[in-house]
């Protein structure tokens, strides 16, 4: 379906400077002024009204027919060249939007665009709800788009997960084609690739929170799409809280909120009953199937009875398929980490189940892997997933969704003072955002590796980040940022107030803040590094006991899961190999010692031998890799 495009509120600029250049009196010249004032960028409107004011202001005379000076007249000439510029930048991102935007028929989106863009219009505030599939994250900002909206300023469109945003503006800027896609931008952390062309800028919305603390109106941004809302993270929170109270400073600033069909009532009350409208997933029935993983009492090898149960499942697929005599598409498996993914990538090949090809997804995948995942295929594909594939990405081509039931998620403890990243069981509302990524181009199975009662045990939906992190960072990021206390900001729930006070007990211990709340000095240096409070106090203080080096190395490494691995079958051998890293008196300095043979090794060796040493010595060769990651980031911190 094809939906015309808005009319340009940029007017054509000669008209205006041919008044201007014979404007006789001043409020000619102040009305050529203020007619140009109505098409320049959002971000310089405000510094630009004020200086047609001042301008106004100085040709305040007793007489309207009083001649005006040459000087005034340059200071307007000025003024209009400096106004043109503005508008000419709105006009440059204009240019490239197409004329009439396109939506693919097979989207349920689609069919609401005319029904959504009448109400981003209308309103400045719209929640859209769609199930999974609907199109709502590659459409809306087309939509927007439609709107009007995209000229004066960026359509600022946020996404969980850096993964996510990547591939989200490749898929736009192909949609749009290859002129109106240049005007699609996206940023994330290390990687900006927006420009002056930009009028859709896809990023994380932790590149977003950063951009406030420049900028405390945003004021590049014409409108802003809070999308996946639903997940509820600490940035998506901050970002709500925010923005509740910006539109009310802004009037011309457009919000739109997508979330999974989870509780979307939550939203529109924050934003004082903004409107809500539903669209339904793409999809064909969906049989759930429930097949539990034998217990570990019931087997001696926990990890190797669900890999089991998973070439199970695809068997059971694959069998499905040969009765129906066709080949339905491919199969999404999701499990909780990146490791699980490899070890299960192995066992499937070797298990010789046909031709199938097997791919890894998850959030730190590089570029050229990730291009896999979207491009055009004929074999048959199983992707082995973490939770980045449960509302983030969408998998072209999955009929078929085997869930292992269960995520990585973070987890504060109050007892331990410890921030985890235990697996933990999903929610119901996760089980079926997984179980609705199926079904998508026939008849769907959702096969389930848990039971129906687990299932019905299991909570409606995952507690909001807020309500399980250490409310210490949490704090010290809200100071950094200048969003005010954590009892005053507006947030959909708040965190309880001992975690709280918590938090404020711990960073006055380690100097962060005051008695009465103020960021320190220290606070603030503690603040930019991108690490748990603790572990940034200890980078500070190395740095004055000049062992800063051996600190780096132990803070980066706790900051991730242990690179040494080993499991009941292998324990002993994997002692006695990573023997040469036991340091007799501290724990700590055997990650030293683990950091520096291995980096030793790593300067001489190509990566399939550091790979090898990583097997033959028990260490994760990604883990170590992120290490280094975390290690760099700190480093340039």
């Amino acid at each position: 379906m094809r939906i015309p495009k808005s009319k340009l509120a940029v007017d054509d600029l000669d008209h205006s400077n041919r008044v201007g250049s014979r404007a006789e009196t001043s409020k000619e010249l102040i009305n050529s002024l203020e007619s140009i004032l109505n098409s320049v960028q959002l971000s310089d409107l405000h510094r630009l009204q004020k200086k047609v004011r001042k301008f106004a202001s100085s040709l305040e005379a007793p007489t309207k027919e009083e001649s005006l000076t040459r000087e005034f007249h340059q200071v307007f000439e000025r003024l209009l060249e400096e106004l043109k510029k503005s508008a000419d930048k709105c006009q440059l991102r204009s240019k490239l939007i197409p004329e009439v935007q396109s939506y693919p028929s097979q989207l349920p989106v689609s069919a609401k665009a005319c029904e959504i863009a009448e109400l981003i219009r209308n309103n400045q505030v719209v929640v859209v709800a769609g199930d999974t599939g609907s199109g709502k994250t590659t459409q809306l900002p087309k939509i927007c788009l439609d709107a009007g909206l995209g000229r004066r300023g960026m359509i600022g469109h946020t996404q969980p997960r850096r993964l996510a945003a990547l591939s989200v503006a490749t898929r736009i800027a192909d949609e749009l084609g290859p002129v109106a896609g240049r005007g699609v931008g996206s940023q994330v952390r290390f990687d900006d690739r927006s420009g002056p062309e930009t009028y859709l800028k896809l990023m994380t919305d932790g590149i977003l929170l950063a951009e406030i603390q420049a900028d405390r109106y945003l004021s590049k941004y014409e409108a802003i799409i809070i999308d996946e809302a639903h997940e509820r993270s600490l940035n998506i929170d901050f970002l709500l809280g925010f923005l509740r109270d910006l539109i009310r400073k802004r009037s011309d600033l457009k919000l739109i909120i997508t979330s999974a069909t989870i509780d979307v009532e939550k939203f529109s009350a924050h934003f004082c009953g903004a409107p809500i409208v539903s669209v339904e997933g793409r999809t064909f029935p969906v049989e759930v199937r429930y097949k539990p993983v034998l217990q570990p009492e019931e087997s001696s090898r926990n990890d190797d009875a669900q890999t089991e149960a998973i070439i199970s499942a695809i068997k059971e697929i694959l069998q499905h398929d040969r009765y129906s005599n066709k080949n339905t598409g491919d199969i999404l498996v999701f499990l909780p980490t990146e490791r699980e993914i490899r070890d299960t990538a192995t066992s499937l090949r070797k298990a010789k189940l046909g031709d199938l090809d097997v791919l890894p997804l998850y959030g730190r995948l590089q570029h050229a892997e990730q291009a896999r995942i979207f491009a055009a295929h004929n074999t048959r594909r199983v992707v082995l997933a973490t939770n980045v594939a449960e509302t983030s990405i969408t998998v072209p081509g999955i009929n078929y969704v085997v869930d292992t039931g269960t995520a990585r998620i973070s987890r504060y403890s109050l007892q331990s003072k410890v921030q985890r990243l235990p697996i933990e069981a999903i929610s119901q509302a996760s089980a079926n955002q997984r179980k609705g990524r199926c079904g998508r181009i026939a008849n769907g199975i959702c096969i389930r590796l848990y039971s129906e009662q687990d299932f019905d045990s299991r909570p409606l939906y995952t507690d909001p980040e807020i309500q399980r992190t250490n409310l210490a960072a949490v704090i010290l990021r809200m100071l950094q940022l200048k969003l005010g206390d954590v009892e005053n900001f507006p947030f959909i729930e708040m965190p309880e107030t001992k975690a709280v006070n918590e938090g404020h007990k711990l960073l006055i211990e380690l100097n962060a803040i005051t008695a009465s709340r103020a960021l320190t000095s220290l606070g603030r240096q503690m603040a930019a590094l991108p690490i748990d409070p603790r572990y940034a106090r200890m980078l500070l203080e190395s740095h004055k006991l000049n062992c800063l080096r051996e600190v780096l190395i132990i803070v980066s490494g706790l900051s991730i899961q242990d690179p040494r691995e080993s499991n009941s079958e292998n324990k002993q051998i994997a002692i006695e190999r990573q023997a040469e890293y036991k340091h007799p008196d501290s724990d700590f300095m055997s990650l030293v010692k683990l950091w520096d043979a291995y980096e030793a090794l790593r300067q001489g060796s190509s990566q399939a031998m550091l790979r090898k040493y990583c097997k033959e010595h028990f260490l994760s060769f990604m883990r170590m890799r992120e290490w280094r990651e975390v290690h760099r980031q700190l480093l340039l911190a």
